[in-house]
């Protein structure tokens, strides 16, 4: 299936096995406002469980946190990543901190649904992908699927877990398909760690959504060249779980951390820094290299659009560097 209809199905099971599921948001009865990934599940569902609100990102984001405390488990939708910043107070200061202020006796099993819209011509408002600033919170799991089966997957079982979730898709994925097998409700979160999509001995490749579509883009370009890059699905950003990472890099001795934001306290940093942390400095062949967004606001040119984003012959380039020096 695509990954935009792993997200579909994902929140048709929750949906279909567990009445305390309901879903609030913008445009969630829109055929295209949140692409394909909510289709007639309004009219399979009822209009009560499935709530189109006005906008209010804060408002809906607030009920959510205040209907996850008193026992429902909701699925908040904020069609651009961007304008739920909006919505942030209720987030981190109410569910980020329930459990820990009430010393786990009460939870607020929130998960909070936040798309990215890179490109297209959308601009600096509308294209940005907020990860970094989340996964700083401690409380907070931050998910990003790479895949259709994890599109699924992580939505139904951050949907199942008494810690609040912020469960993070990425439009330029939607389209991707891959091999789902059947749901297993029994995996837990905290079980749920980064996974290898690719064996390689010459460098490993390690991101997260997005990013890993592109190095596994990069690594057929290098396979041809007699490369064979390792790559890292890190699934879960917040915790980070740096294990298998730093196994795959003592191994190859060579690391490019990608990500779809910017370098300063980002994503990358982390990687870098837990592999760093964890490594031998015997077993580096070469420094890590970091790829990541410009140091600007997204352009709403197509043509300034192609640079600023990364693709896969970058990440290939970054890898021959380290490679032949």
């Amino acid at each position: 299936m695509t990954y935009a209809e792993g997200i579909r199905r994902g929140f048709e099971w929750l949906m279909a096995n567990d009445p305390r599921v309901f879903t609030i948001g913008q445009g969630l009865w829109s055929p295209w406002y949140v692409g394909a990934s909510m289709t007639d599940l309004d009219k399979k569902f009822g209009k009560e469980r499935v709530i189109d609100t006005p906008v209010s990102e804060l408002g809906t984001t607030a009920a959510a946190v205040g209907a996850a405390i008193m026992g429902y488990r909701p699925i908040v939708i904020h069609p651009r990543m961007d304008f739920m910043v909006l919505g942030t107070d209720p987030i981190i200061n109410q569910a980020a901190k329930w459990s820990y202020l009430f010393a786990g006796r009460s939870t607020a099993p929130i998960t909070v649904r936040g798309i990215i819209n890179r490109g297209g011509e959308q601009g600096a408002q509308h294209s940005q992908s907020l990860h970094s600033w989340y996964a700083h919170i401690p409380g907070l799991r931050v998910l990003m699927p790479a895949t259709a089966d994890d599109a699924r997957d992580l939505l139904i079982w951050g949907t199942l877990s008494d810690d609040p979730v912020l469960y993070i898709d990425d439009r330029w994925l939607y389209e991707q398909t891959g091999v789902v097998s059947e749901v297993d409700p029994d995996v837990k979160l905290s079980d749920v760690g980064p996974k290898l999509r690719r064996e390689g001995g010459d460098i490993t490749l390690v991101g997260a959504g997005w990013t890993v579509k592109l190095a596994l883009e990069a690594a057929e370009i290098l396979a041809g060249e007699g490369i064979e890059a390792e790559i890292v699905d890190l699934r879960q950003i917040n915790p980070i779980d740096h294990t298998l990472a730093a196994q795959s890099v003592s191994r190859t001795g060579r690391l490019v951390a990608i990500d779809g934001s910017w370098s300063n306290c980002g994503l990358s940093a982390e990687i870098l820094a837990g592999a760093v942390e964890r490594v031998a400095p015997a077993n580096w062949k070469a420094a890590p290299r970091r790829i990541t967004l410009a140091e600007a606001p997204a352009p709403a040119a197509r043509s300034l659009e192609a640079v600023y984003y990364p693709d896969a012959d970058g990440v290939a380039e970054a890898a021959r560097e380290l490679i032949h020096g």
